[in-house]
């Protein structure tokens, strides 16, 4: 029980704390898709000239998930020249976008001709 003034106040300002608290957080990261082609492609980023034009870096760690549009089996992460949609957090304070799932489509190689 509330025993005088300063109490109520006090448990107001815990409450609006903790009510407030996960929208903090959350500004911190935000969520963005990188549309584009790989230009290059290691183990810790990827590169992406984006339809709009410039050439973006994002972070890839173990936890990134790769879809390949043409094999859904398949786990094995994009190659130059494959087209991809990147879903990404950005995290505010370093600028840095890492990214979560990279979906992606092959590109198509010329198929043999065929026999005559």
């Amino acid at each position: 029980m509330l025993k005088n003034h300063d109490d109520l106040v006090r448990s107001c300002l815990i409450l609006l704390v903790a009510c407030l608290l996960p929208t903090i957080v959350l500004a911190v990261e935000t969520d963005v898709h990188v549309l584009g082609t790989v230009t290059a492609i290691d183990a810790t980023h990827i590169e992406v000239k984006t339809t709009k034009g410039p050439v973006v870096s994002v972070l890839l760690n173990k936890q990134v998930k790769f879809k390949n549009k043409n094999d859904v089996k398949s786990i094995d992460p994009p190659a130059v020249g494959d087209r991809v949609i990147i879903e990404a957090t950005k995290d505010e304070k370093t600028k840095k976008a890492s990214a979560t799932v990279v979906h992606y489509s092959p590109i198509k190689t010329a198929s043999p001709p065929p026999p005559r």
